[in-house]
């Protein structure tokens, strides 16, 4: 089988292959002529996954070749190897600014920058793989394992090493010579290997420390390569199989005729490396701005004049190969001079903002004709509770959110989106995480008191060790509620690691120093009494450790939680109620009954929170069974006093909102990950649901690669939730109050 640039000793059996050439191969300006480098085989391929297996990948389509080297590589026969600059033939075209004035690497080009060099290098490097399924037969070959003599060979003067129990590193007595056999399995790392993992760019695309970013993984397979180059496609048909192949890592379909590439590509998510070049694109789909995970995307030799600006999502891709393409000069400019990283900022910066999505559904629990009488009825008292993670303005830098862009993560520009999202929906209660003291006391409390808001506002624990300065930067968890309609009776901050350094049976655990006492999340407990009905409302708002490494962190954070709405609970059920509103009838005042509450559980309660737990965890599990055993997969062996002795368990009977109008949509939105981990939990002995607000559309999603983006101003989606009030079985005459007026609002 004949292998093209492959082996010194191919061209030694068809000596007049170079006479057969169709094109020229001058010189590489830059690496200069073949005399001057002592270059041997070019590297088989720039899909360097695929050596690293150690067996034979799956998408190995030959078999190994069967002639073996006996002799020297011919050395007037080395200029066959060396990186000359040609351009590429299997489809018949030649592009004109390979050898002319237009290619960068000629004499009439004075930019040549190192990210231009690289670019180069890896151009020549994929033009010697035009051959059949080049890549998988290189791969086949670099696994194939030495077979073992059948009598082993061994080193008589090697001593063998006592052994040791000690784990202490020992040298030999005796120095290994150089006929000491290598050992025949690798080490598990090696230093080319620690560094690109290293190196490698992390798919976490959100606030590191801060929220919730579960890498998506690609699904298990027992191969991830695929090796379709240099077999002579002409079309990939939408309906083709090879999208149905969602686990690759890496695809090849270079130096085909394919003319142009489906839009279904983008269905194969994971890809970290796809290769096109050698084909005769004169476009791609814009689509391919939804593979970010790529690394590596080859475009080389081909008849792009432009690329879509929505490839300016691949925030990840270290290489975009335009080479041997007619491709617009200003472009071309950008990674000549910047490399890929300026390309990819331009794009998705000059990017045009897509259309916005339908509007976003109310989803009712109740039927309409029920609703119909409740609206009627008025003796039926409601309200609605929003929760929104905002995304502080310290958190969305370019780094966590490359696909974003710069101009829509800019905080004057996500501030009014935010607040225009928060007023439309006017909700009575209104829980927001991620907001700093900046942003709380000079933009949201001054445009909410427009609207009959008050707030309450708590940063987390660290402001406490910073300056002036800092401390103005650290977010914290802010609760408006309508003054026109509810009055504040008591507010409680509930910071996890202090509540929990002072439970007695937390004190001599290690665990709770380790893992929980360094984490500074906190919660607001507030109090609420409606002015005209006496109806009480408990409403929490958390913010609970992102880390899924720590698990039992979030279920102890939560347990703490719920204990100490339970305490105060237990306080608020104690005070008498307050004086109805003056403006409100006497007759009416003396007519009516307020309603009394004999024990915490009883007064109505919603918590809100970015919980960064999905439904299937540990801290759903406890809050929607009301309990959790001490020996719970989520606390992961680790000793929380009576937590890990005796479970978990609460009294309030909590359900989540968007669970009670049927299955939650999504409400964190990155490439990296999709879910939900945002909740509106209610107790349901004296709350019902009647209506949530619907997802996003999901054709919107399948287009859009992440939040926040031009229309979402967060990675997470808000949640609004409209509840009635169940009316007690008991009520006794108001009595007249018996307690000073509440303390104003933070």
């Amino acid at each position: 089988m004949f292998y093209p640039q492959q082996s010194p000793a191919v061209a030694h059996k068809h000596p007049n292959i170079h006479d057969q050439s169709p094109w020229s191969r001058t010189h590489h300006p830059v690496l200069g002529p073949p005399a001057s480098q002592n270059i041997g085989p070019p590297p088989a391929s720039p899909a360097f996954p695929l050596y690293t297996n150690g067996s034979v990948n799956s998408m190995q389509h030959h078999p190994p070749h069967p002639h073996v080297l006996s002799h020297p590589p011919i050395t007037h026969h080395q200029h066959q190897n060396s990186l000359s600059h040609y351009p590429s033939p299997p489809n018949g075209h030649i592009h004109t600014q390979h050898m002319g004035s237009g290619s960068p690497g000629s004499a009439a080009s004075q930019i040549i920058s190192p990210h231009w060099q690289q670019q180069l290098l890896k151009c020549e490097m994929i033009r010697s793989s035009r051959s059949p399924h080049h890549r998988a037969r290189a791969s086949a070959m670099a696994s194939r394992t030495v077979a073992k003599s059948a009598i082993p060979i061994t080193n008589p003067n090697l001593v063998k090493p006592t052994v040791n129990t000690d784990t202490s590193p020992k040298v030999s007595e005796v120095p290994a010579t150089s006929s000491t056999l290598a050992p025949t399995s690798a080490p598990e790392s090696s230093p080319s290997l620690a560094g690109s993992l290293v190196n490698h760019p992390s798919s976490t695309v959100a606030p590191i420390a801060e929220a919730p970013r579960l890498t998506a993984k690609p699904p298990q397979n027992t191969w991830n390569s695929l090796d379709m180059g240099g077999v002579n496609i002409k079309t990939l048909p939408p309906t083709s199989g090879l999208f149905t192949f969602t686990f690759l890592i890496n695809l090849y379909l270079n130096h085909n005729a394919m003319s142009s590439i489906p839009p279904e590509i983008a269905k194969l998510r994971h890809l970290e490396l796809l290769d096109l070049s050698g084909n005769s694109l004169s476009s791609v789909p814009p689509e391919l701005g939804m593979l970010t995970q790529l690394k590596e995307l080859y475009l080389f030799d081909n008849h792009l004049v432009t690329l879509p600006p929505e490839l300016g999502s691949l925030h990840q891709l270290q290489t975009l190969g335009v080479e041997g393409n007619p491709l617009d000069v200003a472009l071309k400019t950008i990674v000549q001079k910047d490399g890929t990283p300026a390309l990819i900022s331009f794009l998705r910066d000059s990017c045009p903002v897509p259309a916005p999505p339908p509007e976003r559904l109310w989803k009712h629990v109740v039927p309409p004709t029920e609703r119909d009488a409740m609206n009627n009825d008025p003796h039926t008292e409601m309200f609605s509770a929003l929760c929104y993670n905002i995304l502080c303005e310290k958190y969305a830098t370019e780094r966590l959110y490359g696909y974003t862009p710069s101009w829509a993560l800019s905080w004057d520009y996500r501030k009014e989106l935010i607040l225009t999202e928060v007023m439309n929906y006017d909700a009575d209660f209104l829980c927001l995480q991620e907001v700093d003291t900046t942003q709380y006391e000079e933009y949201f409390i001054k445009h909410l008191q427009g609207q009959d808001y008050e707030g309450v506002y708590y940063p987390k624990s660290r402001y406490k060790t910073m300056s002036d300065a800092d401390r103005r930067q650290v977010d914290g968890c802010a609760t408006f509620y309508k003054a026109n309609k509810y009055q504040l009776v008591e507010k409680q901050l509930v910071e996890f690691s202090t509540v929990a350094m002072q439970r007695p049976d937390f004190k001599k655990t290690d665990d709770m120093f380790n893992r929980v006492l360094g984490k500074d999340h906190i919660a607001v407990v507030c109090c609420f009494e409606n002015i005209e009905t006496g109806t009480r409302i408990i409403v929490a708002n958390a913010h609970i450790h992102w880390d899924p490494n720590f698990r039992d962190v979030k279920l102890v954070q939560v347990a703490l939680l719920v204990d100490e709405i339970e305490k105060i609970a237990a306080y608020f059920c104690k005070l008498p109620p307050r004086p109805l509103n003056n403006s409100e009838d006497k007759s009416t005042s003396q007519s009516r009954s307020s309603p009394a509450y004999s024990d915490g559980t009883k007064i109505p309660l919603v918590i809100c929170g970015d919980f960064n737990s999905v439904p299937d965890s540990g801290v759903c599990e406890f809050l929607s069974n009301g309990s959790a055993p001490p020996d719970h997969p989520d606390f992961m062996s680790h000793l929380y006093g009576r937590y890990t002795t005796e479970g978990l368990r609460h009294k309030f009977g909590l359900k989540s909102a968007y669970a009670a109008a049927g299955d939650p949509p999504l409400t964190n939105f990155t490439p990296s990950f999709r879910g939900v981990i945002d909740y509106i939990w209610y107790g349901t002995a004296n709350l019902a649901a009647n209506a949530v607000l619907g997802g996003v559309d999901k054709s919107y999603l399948d287009k859009a690669v992440g939040f926040p983006n031009a229309h979402f101003p967060s990675d997470h989606v808000c949640l609004v939730s409209e509840f009635r009030v169940k009316p007690p079985r008991e009520s006794v005459p108001r009595p007249s109050p018996l307690f000073p007026s509440p303390n104003g609002a933070h």
